[in-house]
């Protein structure tokens, strides 16, 4: 069993028992999050295919952590002019296990 979701402006395929990182969702530790975008919703035998998502179908799931990634360095250069630009950047995350797809 398996599905595809929306969250953050990306897809991501998840199951149950999955920990995934997402965009960072609002919420406290231990905060119980559901997932209404389902854009497509198996169970090994029968594909759901929305359009653009599946009536009916959520995921369901509990946050573990909040957090932020490695930092990314942004480097700017332009060659014989003297210009340099270096900047850092860390994204937020929220770790989530997935409990439970709905149908």
């Amino acid at each position: 069993m398996y599905a595809v979701i929306m969250t953050g402006g990306k897809q991501y395929r998840v199951a149950p028992g999955d920990q995934v990182k997402f965009e960072k969702i609002n919420g406290e530790v231990g905060d119980s999050v559901m997932f209404d975008k389902v854009l497509l919703a198996s169970d090994g035998e029968n594909v759901k295919v929305g359009q653009p998502y599946v009536d009916k179908s959520k995921v369901i799931g509990r946050i573990i952590r909040q957090g932020r990634n490695r930092k990314v360095i942004v480097f700017k250069y332009k060659r014989r002019k003297g210009y340099r630009r270096k900047q850092g950047h860390r994204q937020h995350f929220t770790l989530v296990n997935i409990e439970d797809i709905e149908k």
